[in-house]
């Protein structure tokens, strides 16, 4: 394995992850449930988006980019709407005992929303490109996912962190409204 293409891979998917759609719904999504879920959730997704992008290569970025906006901004908005509606869902749940349900309906609710958005993104296409330009699939697919990973865990750290500095009420609205407007943007885009 080729370790330099697996560091800039690594660093390349890291920095382009940062300020991206799905990092924002992950730190939001870890302000309403727990992290473990949260984590696993969209490592699941984004590891089968970089399986995906690394299969499918230079073809990822044939994809025509307005349906896949629209698809990913109806996500966000729905998204934004049931966590409006949500009250103390997650809380009653806890109280009752019922950790398994609440981690697969955390789990789902991640896997869901991070897999959709993540459809067309700039780190999908780039691990398509760069699985195509230097036809290391394996090496790339392993530092792209590590990247992603890496993000993740970063921002499910703050977002449960931040959620614990403020009241679950507000954080619910406040991702709301994030979640619509980032909806919004990607259906005018």
């Amino acid at each position: 394995m080729n370790l330099r293409l697996l560091a800039t891979v690594y660093a390349i998917i890291f920095v382009a992850e940062l300020p991206d759609k799905t990092a924002l719904a992950s730190l939001i999504l870890a302000t309403e449930y727990d992290p473990f879920p949260v984590f696993v959730g969209a490592a699941s997704a984004l590891t089968g988006q970089s399986l995906i992008a690394v299969s499918l290569g230079q073809l990822m970025a044939m994809l025509p980019t307005r349906p896949v906006h629209v698809v990913s901004g109806l996500v966000f908005l729905a998204s934004a709407i049931a966590m409006w509606r949500r009250t103390a869902t997650v809380e009653s749940s806890r109280q009752r005992g019922a950790a398994k349900a609440v981690f697969w309906q955390a789990f789902l609710t991640v896997f869901s929303v991070v897999f959709v958005a993540e459809w067309g993104d700039l780190t999908q296409i780039g691990t398509g490109a760069l699985a195509a330009r230097y036809r290391a699939p394996v090496t790339v697919f392993l530092g792209a996912t590590l990247a992603l990973w890496s993000v993740v865990a970063i921002v499910v750290f703050v977002g449960n962190r931040g959620a614990k500095a403020l009241s679950p009420q507000v954080t619910k609205r406040v991702a709301a409204v994030v979640f619509a407007a980032v909806g919004g943007a990607l259906l005018v885009r």
